[in-house]
């Protein structure tokens, strides 16, 4: 691992961002033995003042320049709307903090870049809050398919649907696809070479319904469906392996994960597509024991250990400009009427 620049034992963190997603960071920091929840940041004054009730020994502060400003502070957790965070996160390494950021790490590859840049440059931590990678569930997917359990991977299929939360500042694959192509990323540890994606704006100005399909260099492949406009809430994701199958099923309250015995046998020639012969193999279904702690706790507790160890976090920013690249380029796609685009 690549090595950075330490901190002192107990690392002092600023959140900025008490909307949505800010309040569980602010909270799982507040609880780590080993960091000092030092400041919590927001513009909006009424959203602020519940939580330097609640939580008394943070400070609150309206303006993030003088949050960064603080010599004490050595990190920052950025919780805002996208567009915002390519300025924040450049100003917080700029004053030498530490970046966990929300996904997706920016709005576009060429703005990701330069933040990766920057932290290698400074020797600082950058990692993106990809949290289902920190997930038990995705854990014991990774340890299945690295053992080798389930053969060669044949199609990743990934369903995140529900009714709602449309965004006014970006579509629907911007909000719900980061989280299973940071998944598929991390699971399969190799990069599509071309993305297509259709959408449509039935609200709006922006794609409140998606669907993505990638291709890997061999017979790979890959595909995204996302919703904002479903009846029913769905994260479901199946991957086909060439001895085994997986179906992650993120809201099942038991048996998250299920390995299936099941596949084909080709007998005959294989190079004589009208001989080939296929068997099919059905056998038996096992849900593995999962790691039931909170992935969130998981991610900040991970965001402290990297920067009190100085090294590189699981997913860090390469992780999330990786994410961003595919996303910038389904959009692409999308605008070109579903146009395959090369990444």
């Amino acid at each position: 691992m690549k090595k950075i620049a330490k901190t002192p034992a107990v690392v002092r963190v600023g959140v900025v961002g008490c909307g949505y997603w800010g309040p569980n960071i602010i909270r799982n920091f507040s609880a780590l033995r080993d960091c000092d929840l030092r400041v919590i940041c927001d513009s909006n004054a009424g959203r602020l003042e519940p939580f330097g009730r609640r939580y008394p020994s943070a400070r609150t502060e309206g303006d993030f320049a003088a949050m960064i400003a603080d010599p004490d502070l050595d990190a920052v957790a950025i919780c805002t709307p996208v567009h915002t965070h390519y300025p924040l996160a450049k100003a917080a390494l700029e004053a030498g903090k530490h970046v966990l950021m929300e996904k997706p790490l920016t709005h576009s590859s060429e703005s990701a870049q330069t933040l990766v840049n920057m932290a290698r440059q400074r020797g600082l931590t950058i990692m993106v809050d990809h949290t289902f990678i920190y997930s038990g569930a995705v854990q014991k997917i990774k340890s299945i398919i690295d053992s080798g359990e389930i053969g060669d991977i044949l199609y990743f299929d990934s369903v995140r649907i529900n009714l709602g939360l449309f965004q006014h500042d970006i579509n629907v694959i911007w909000d719900l696809a980061p989280h299973d192509l940071s998944i598929m990323d991390y699971l399969l540890g190799r990069a599509p070479i071309w993305v297509s994606a259709i959408g449509s704006k039935h609200f709006g100005k922006l794609e409140n319904l998606a669907y993505m399909s990638m291709k890997f260099d061999d017979s790979l492949i890959a595909h995204f469906h996302v919703n904002w406009l479903a009846p029913v809430k769905l994260r479901s994701t199946v991957i086909g392996g060439s001895k085994r199958m997986i179906v992650y099923d993120d809201l099942a309250p038991s048996e998250k994960i299920k390995v299936y015995d099941k596949g084909v046998t080709i007998n005959g020639d294989k190079s004589e597509r009208d001989k080939v012969l296929i068997d099919y193999r059905t056998g038996d279904m096992f849900a593995p024991k999962i790691d039931k702690t909170e992935p969130l706790e998981a991610v900040c507790r991970h965001f402290v250990e990297s920067i009190q160890n100085g090294t590189t976090p699981l997913t860090d920013g390469e992780s999330g400009l990786r994410v961003v690249r595919i996303l910038e380029a389904a959009q692409r796609s999308i605008e070109r009427s579903g146009e395959r685009v090369n990444l």
